[in-house]
């Protein structure tokens, strides 16, 4: 069964090295590439901002580094922020937040949905401002939840989301393998940005596109996915995960493989 990981470089080789070592043939194709944005005036205010707010989302490792490299250039340091909640996306931003003393939280979901389940929203009636470190395009449904209960949103923008362009390459391979070989494939989608750069990239190809089973990251991606099978009369397969770590992913592969 071939399997294609689309995490992005950084993030993709544990996951890849634990399907190979199960013997799944697996193609990294990148559909997402982080880059910083350079530090400025706004992040500056946003960031001495801080100490007014009582959470702080942080949304992936790349949020954590490039968010604590900032703050330390804004000159407010950590000690000042001891009564905020953090909040990780996924038990892999816990980790890194970890490394640098700092205990968050995450949701058992780790999606949006997921996040807004945690008692800091569920049980804090109190909870009047928070902030986000996130990518252009990220969590925006999170967010308008939070201004929806009337939760003031500091929107700290600290990277940009864009398709690597060596994944053209990648996908040119891909395309070989698939007109030599024709056969199904799994692939993992872990947002709505990476499931829209996968449509362009198929934009000539429905034929491939159709042959995907698609591992997707919640329920809300899930619908995503539902709603473009059938408004593009497409016909493949979906299932929805609670996160997309090695042991999930690979118990889900290898169900499947017992039912082809």
């Amino acid at each position: 069964m071939l399997f294609i990981n689309t995490r992005p470089a950084d993030r993709a080789q544990a996951l890849t090295q634990c399907l190979v070592q199960a013997h799944f043939q697996v193609l990294d194709l990148p559909l997402l590439a982080l880059q910083p944005l350079p530090y400025n005036a706004q992040l500056q205010q946003q960031f001495t901002q801080l100490a007014a707010v009582q959470a702080i989302v942080v949304v992936s490792p790349t949020a954590v580094e490039v968010g604590l490299a900032y703050l330390q250039r804004s000159q407010v340091k950590l000690e000042q922020l001891q009564h905020i909640e953090w909040i990780a996306v996924g038990k892999k931003t816990a980790a890194v937040l970890a490394q640098h003393g700092i205990i968050a939280s995450v949701p058992e979901v780790e999606t949006s949905e997921g996040m807004l389940q945690l008692p800091l929203f569920t049980q804090r009636p109190d909870l009047k401002a928070i902030a986000f470190w996130r990518g252009i395009g990220g969590r925006a449904f999170m967010m308008q939840q939070c201004q929806q209960k009337n939760i003031a949103v500091v929107n700290m923008l600290l990277y940009a989301r864009c398709f690597p362009e060596s994944s053209k390459q990648q996908f040119q391979t891909f395309l070989t393998m698939m007109q030599r070989e024709p056969q199904p494939f799994v692939m993992n989608i872990s947002s709505e940005a990476s499931w829209c750069y996968w449509l362009d990239l198929c934009e000539s190809h429905s034929d491939i596109l159709q042959k995907g089973h698609y591992l997707v990251l919640g329920r809300r991606l899930y619908q995503i996915l539902l709603e473009d099978r059938k408004s593009k009369n497409f016909c493949f397969n979906i299932t929805s995960l609670e996160n997309l770590e090695e042991n999930t992913v690979l118990q889900t592969l290898s169900l499947l493989q017992r039912s082809l």
